[in-house]
């Protein structure tokens, strides 16, 4: 494979240019390291009793930040966040496939918890919550707040207003429950 840096041609062999970190630099962005990151541990963290909430990998200050949010049937505590993070920074580092250096983070998903699935949604049926759509509704909107309304297999509804919307699951970008005191 030949690629092009700043006018300098770099002949990659096929079977090593996969692990490259130079490779990894230029080809992997923040959702592809999302991405990989659930595919190495959820399934992992699920047979020790906790569910992935989220994986975030962001800029934070100066560096890179992997959060993950974790939660459990009886919830989260300190000690459960550091446990996961002592489990999971080993696979991390042994598989590593996050190019710049980066810190990790273990958290709860807290009050306003992150909405990714649909199960999440149907356990906050009736309450308020905010979307972000990666497309504009009809009426031009991309940021919908409201009670959530019911959930089916490809959406969910939520009232604005007194009008109810449906949203498509696929055209989430982000959501989350807000919790009113």
């Amino acid at each position: 494979m030949l690629i092009f840096l700043n006018n300098i041609l770099l002949v990659l062999k096929k079977e090593k240019w996969v692990n490259s970190p130079l490779f990894l630099l230029l080809k992997m962005n923040a959702k592809t390291i999302e991405k990989k990151a659930y595919d190495l541990l959820e399934d992992y963290l699920e047979s020790m009793g906790y569910e992935v909430v989220l994986i975030e990998f962001l800029r934070d200050g100066k560096g890179w930040v992997l959060r993950i949010y974790i939660d459990k049937e009886n919830g989260i505590t300190i000690d459960n966040c550091a446990e996961v993070s002592d489990l999971i920074s080993p696979l991390l580092d042994v598989e590593d496939f996050i190019a710049p250096s980066y810190s990790l983070e273990v958290s709860s998903p807290g009050v306003n918890r992150p909405l990714r699935k649909k199960e999440h949604f149907e356990k906050v049926v009736g309450e308020t919550v905010k979307i972000s759509l990666t497309e504009p509704l009809e009426n031009n909107r991309k940021n919908l707040k409201g009670k959530l309304i019911h959930v089916k297999d490809t959406y969910v509804a939520v009232e604005i207003d007194k009008e109810v919307i449906e949203v498509p699951m696929t055209n989430i970008k982000k959501s989350k429950l807000i919790y009113n005191f």
